[in-house]
C-alpha cells in the first residue's frame, strides 16, 4: 500500500492538564501517514483520484480553533478520527509532538487507526515511531 505524509506539520492549539496550561496555544508539530493507494492517480495525474494533501494540512491547521484538551493522547484520537471520516485513508497514523520537558527534545505520542469494511474503525494501536 502507498503512503501520503505530511511531516511535523506546526500548529499552535490549547492542549494541557491545567487551566493555566491550555490558557494560550501552544506550538506542536503533527506528522499523519495515510495509507492510500494511488496508483490511479499516478495513472491519471488527477488530484481527484487521491487524498489531497493541502486539503488535509488546512484541516489540521484550523483543527484547533476553539477547542483544546487536556492529553496530547486525546487529540491524536481525534484527528485521526476527522482524516478516517473525512479523507478516507485504508490507514492513519497520527504522531504529535509537545515541547513540554525543557530537558527533552519533545515528548510525542503516535496513534495508528485503521477502516474496516464498514468504514468504521478497525483497530488503534498506540506507539512510538
Amino acid at each position: 500500500m502507498s503512503k501520503i505524509t505530511i511531516a511535523d506539520l506546526e500548529v499552535f492549539y490549547c492542549v494541557g492538564v491545567s487551566d493555566e496550561e491550555r490558557a494560550k496555544p501552544q506550538r506542536l508539530l503533527i506528522t499523519v501517514d495515510m495509507n492510500f493507494d494511488f496508483s490511479s492517480a499516478a495513472i491519471a495525474d488527477r488530484i481527484t483520484k487521491t487524498i489531497d494533501y493541502f486539503q488535509v494540512s488546512q484541516k489540521l491547521l484550523d483543527f484547533g480553533k476553539e477547542r483544546n484538551w487536556k492529553l496530547i493522547e486525546r487529540l491524536a484520537s481525534e484527528i485521526s478520527d476527522m482524516i478516517l471520516s473525512e479523507f478516507q485513508p485504508a490507514a492513519v497514523n497520527v504522531q504529535v509532538k509537545k515541547f513540554a520537558i525543557p530537558q527533552a527534545a519533545y515528548v510525542a505520542v503516535s496513534l495508528t487507526k485503521s477502516r474496516g469494511g464498514s468504514g468504521v474503525v478497525k483497530r488503534a494501536g498506540w506507539g512510538t515511531q
